[in-house]
């Protein structure tokens, strides 16, 4: 496309801000002298894991969630630093604060991504390749961290180009290229598209983007289902109407813990599983939230890791139910003396507490716990919002570790 056409076509709206390695950035700050150096961040422990890493390390294969021991195994030169999360909250807010300058129409995805909806900011500060690199200048200028941009006309495309364009750069698709940038591409680049759905695609010969593009709706349907392959289809054309939604809803809260020893005990796991879903519940009514699917995570030894989930009839914030329908999806798991390294309960598809929290049960085999539980919870919410989480625990818990979980909050949308 030449200059003249670049000027007169429509200018993308969606800009996909990613800050570069930014847990490792962040560290950077106070140890300019390791600029340009492989750094990890990550715990000192025998189970840490990588959180982050920078470039100079990532060019060795180190990657978030392996091991800080085999980061190290690939990248010896590697300087580990602890991390520290307030500090990037912290950074976080003023980042978001600064994307919210340039428009209210902001989506944060995690603690470290946006996308910004700036059809509205265009007449007042330009296209939206200006907007971006002014963007990109004032964070770094304000914070010290870089940032990387994605501009084109759909939430896809404009992560795709955000993530072509690390580290440290922009990437603009302007409405007329998005075929041609995308069809290429592998179709692994598509959401969705994992290792089994990809070794699905490419036994029928569908190796690039292009080729599902050009194969029939009804053919992908059979081959990988109706919904996965309607949202292939889709996104392979360029099609993805999803809107930037500015009001943040958490769609999970969890928490999980690794073992510093692999654990077999059934009475350590099951108290474990108990201390977690009381906290759970704790920042589920904290939040004014229930939920109304709990899950299970249990990774073994040897890292396989499963999910088991069960769908109540009527959504819930108390521990007490949480920790029976966890302990159910435990026993259908039918762990019999395996080592688990980590253990994690989990609350899904989370909804405002309100009318249905009190409402009967629809099922009799599921019958609500009594309101002198519910009093009891809420009396422990009183106690843990003035002396800490951990300062009420049931008395299975006493010996319980308090603190050595990983609080998993996601509120990332897609």
């Amino acid at each position: 496309m030449d200059a003249d056409q670049q000027l007169v076509e429509a200018s993308p709206p969606i800009l996909h801000v990613d800050m570069d390695a930014f847990f490792a950035s962040v560290e950077l700050l106070s140890h300019p002298e390791l600029r340009g150096k492989p750094v990890i961040v990550g715990g000192r422990s025998a189970r840490a894991v990588v959180t982050s890493a920078t470039y100079e390390a990532r060019a060795f294969g180190v990657h978030s969630a392996m091991p800080v021991g085999a980061a190290l195994r690939l990248c010896p030169k590697a300087v580990v630093l602890e991390p520290h999360m307030e500090r990037y909250r912290e950074f976080s807010r003023q980042v978001m604060a600064l994307f919210r300058e340039v428009t209210p129409q902001v989506e944060p995805l995690s603690i470290d991504e946006a996308f910004l909806d700036v059809s509205g900011a265009r007449r007042l500060l330009g296209e939206s390749d200006v907007i971006a690199q002014r963007l990109r200048e004032r964070v770094f200028a304000e914070t010290g961290l870089p940032c990387s941009v994605g501009v084109a006309p759909t939430k896809f495309m404009a992560k795709l180009a955000s993530g072509r364009a690390k580290p440290d750069g922009m990437l603009v698709v302007r409405p007329s290229e998005v075929l041609g940038y995308l069809h290429p591409l592998p179709v692994r680049a598509l959401w969705g598209v994992g290792g089994r759905t990809a070794e699905q695609l490419e036994r029928l010969g569908l190796r690039t983007v292009g080729d599902i593009a050009g194969t029939p709706l009804d053919a992908l349907v059979r081959a990988v289902g109706e919904a996965s392959g309607s949202k292939l289809h889709e996104l392979a054309n360029g099609i993805d109407p999803r809107p930037v939604v500015t009001v943040s809803q958490e769609k999970s809260v969890g928490h999980e813990r690794t073992f510093d020893v692999d654990e077999r005990s059934p009475e350590v796991l099951r108290r474990e599983l108990l201390h977690q879903s009381n906290r759970v519940a704790v920042r589920l009514r904290a939040a004014g939230l229930v939920g109304r699917t709990v899950a299970l995570k249990l990774r073994f030894s040897d890292f396989t890791t499963i999910s088991r989930s069960r769908t109540l009839s009527e959504p819930t914030d108390l521990g007490k139910r949480i920790f029976d329908e966890v302990s159910a999806v435990y026993d259908a798991v039918g762990v019999r003396g395996e080592a688990i390294r980590l253990i994690g309960v989990r609350v899904e598809q989370l909804s405002e507490a309100g009318a249905t929290l009190h409402q009967p049960t629809l099922w009799a085999d599921e019958e609500a716990p009594s309101e002198g539980w519910r009093d009891a919870e809420r009396t422990i919410d009183r106690v843990t919002a003035r002396f800490g989480i951990d300062s009420v625990r049931p008395a299975s818990l006493v010996r319980a570790p308090k603190s050595g979980e990983t609080a998993e909050q996601n509120g990332t949308r897609r």
